[in-house]
């Protein structure tokens, strides 16, 4: 006699016969195999995200100064964007882009954070990503991903608050270990560990690292993320690892721009030591970093992503820093009421272009070299597709991923135009639009129109010559479409200047 019996399958009550129930169950089995192969294979996600770092700075990019094997080697095993632009050249509106795939207009986040301590902290006036906010994170959280936030966050501060709104763990982090604002020393740091605040001792991008290799071990039989932030190379520079300053210790430096009126170049030549020292320190831990995920048989299926906040100037214009840059020049020009003699701010390519490098084993040729520009909005969409997961729906993303590039897909409509903006508020005044094309790029400062800036970057790549104010046809058309391009896209971000202008 055949035993007829009831359960209940995906909340729906069945009556069946054991032969039909054990059928039932092999399948239920079968799947939750499946399942669990599935998880199996999904690739972890390693991604090194440095701080100022500029393009240049690698040995990769053609900078005969700079001692980076490590990450040369990683560009060698993967494809290497030549031209990898982000959003705003300042810390905290940047790395709110590249975590939401919005501008920082967008968030509310227009200039780098204060944190307490600073001389420009108010406590009053509260800034920072709003919980609110869709992260890359948080979507690969919530798909099953084990995540981690190792290093510097910039996005709000969480000391003097009880909420802890704009703590990394209300953003799609399991965990988190590092700077609890922008800024700390190079060596024995003042770090966060498990919700406690204390002085660690060593090289800070050591102690980051051993960190990450930590969250490696512990989490190595289920997939994660693991997004490990230096503060290396921002300033200040030194103290270095012995190692990290050997190769530049007597070695002459080449100044990018030496021919420019009236710059430093003692000065350029002395702290570009000290920066691609601390590059070289970042090097060296990759290299630390690489080694454990193959020591764990972990690097074949991991990819590992490589970039940074914004890029640096080093000499490049006469300026110093990043988009809130400075003259490093002998003698300083006249200031304005809204802009110090001091400062220079901008929307210069050395401010705005990063290193990029993606290895991704099996999906990416080693040796891949990528010329099409990119912006940082693309690392969102393109980290969870490389997680299997498909962009929310309900998501307004402003990048585009960059898979289709990766794995070489043919007949890729790819735009290669990139806009770009920065309100500095932070010690001078000025609203910053720019619009690129591979030929042109205009750069307009709402606050000030004198201020505007027009390069023909295909014939002039390091923006020497500004034509804003040629009265050739070719100039004035460039002008023209340029303006209307940039208006356009601050119609489409609903940017604030529109009002205000």
């Amino acid at each position: 006699m055949i035993k007829i019996i009831s359960f209940k399958v995906f909340g729906l009550y069945i009556k069946s016969n054991t032969v039909i129930l054990n059928f039932v169950f092999v399948l239920l089995a079968l799947f939750k195999f499946f399942d669990l192969e599935a998880q199996i294979e999904r690739p972890n996600i390693v991604f090194i995200y440095t701080d100022d770092q500029a393009s240049w700075t690698l040995n990769r990019s053609g900078n005969s100064n700079s001692y980076t094997p490590n990450i040369d080697r990683l560009a060698n095993e993967g494809a290497y964007f030549e031209n990898a632009f982000v959003s705003t050249p300042v810390c905290s509106p940047a790395r709110a882009s590249i975590m939401t795939s919005k501008y920082g207009s967008e968030l509310g986040i227009l200039d780098f954070i204060p944190q307490p301590g600073h001389k420009l902290y108010n406590e009053k006036n509260k800034i920072g990503l709003s919980p609110g906010t869709t992260t890359f994170a948080e979507v690969i959280q919530e798909s099953g991903y084990k995540t981690g936030l190792i290093g510097k966050w910039h996005l709000g501060d969480w000391t003097e608050t009880k909420s802890k709104e704009f703590h990394p763990t209300n953003h799609g982090f399991d965990f988190f270990m590092g700077l609890t604002g922008g800024g700390t020393s190079s060596e024995s740091p003042k770090l966060e560990k498990n919700g406690v605040v204390k002085t660690f001792e060593g090289y800070t991008t050591d102690i980051l690292t051993n960190e990450a290799i930590d969250f490696v071990r512990r989490n190595q039989r289920e997939p994660f993320l693991l997004c490990l932030n230096y503060r290396a190379p921002h300033s200040p520079w030194l103290p270095v690892a012995p190692e990290d300053w050997e190769p530049y210790s007597d070695k002459p430096i080449e100044v990018p721009n030496p021919n420019y009126p009236d710059l430093d170049l003692y000065k350029v030549q002395k702290k570009m030591k000290e920066y691609l020292a601390s590059v070289t320190g970042v090097d060296r831990n990759v290299g630390r970093l690489l080694e454990i995920l193959e020591i764990l048989n972990l690097d074949k299926n991991t990819i590992v992503i490589f970039s940074s906040d914004h890029g640096y100037n080093m000499g490049h214009n006469g300026i110093e820093h990043k988009g809130n840059g400075y003259w490093i020049t002998k003698n300083l020009p006249n200031g304005t009421p809204d802009i110090p003699s001091k400062y220079r701010p901008n929307l210069f390519d050395n401010s705005l272009k990063v290193p990029a490098i993606v290895k991704w084993p099996g999906k990416v040729q080693p040796g891949t070299i990528i010329y099409d520009n990119i912006s940082s909005l693309d690392w969102f969409p393109t980290i969870i597709e490389m997680a299997g997961i498909k962009v929310p729906d309900n998501l307004t993303i402003r990048g585009k991923s960059l898979n289709p590039l990766l794995t070489s897909e043919p007949n890729i409509d790819w735009n290669n135009d990139i806009y770009a903006e920065y309100s500095m508020m932070n010690y001078a005044k000025a609203d910053l639009r720019s619009y690129r094309t591979k030929e042109w790029k205009l750069v307009k400062d709402f606050n000030d129109p004198s201020r505007d800036e027009l390069y023909h970057v295909s014939l002039d790549p390091e923006e020497n010559i500004n034509l804003i104010n040629a009265q050739n046809e070719v100039e004035i058309k460039a002008i023209k479409e340029l303006s209307s391009l940039i208006l356009e896209k601050m119609k489409e971000l609903n940017d604030s200047l529109l009002r205000e202008n």
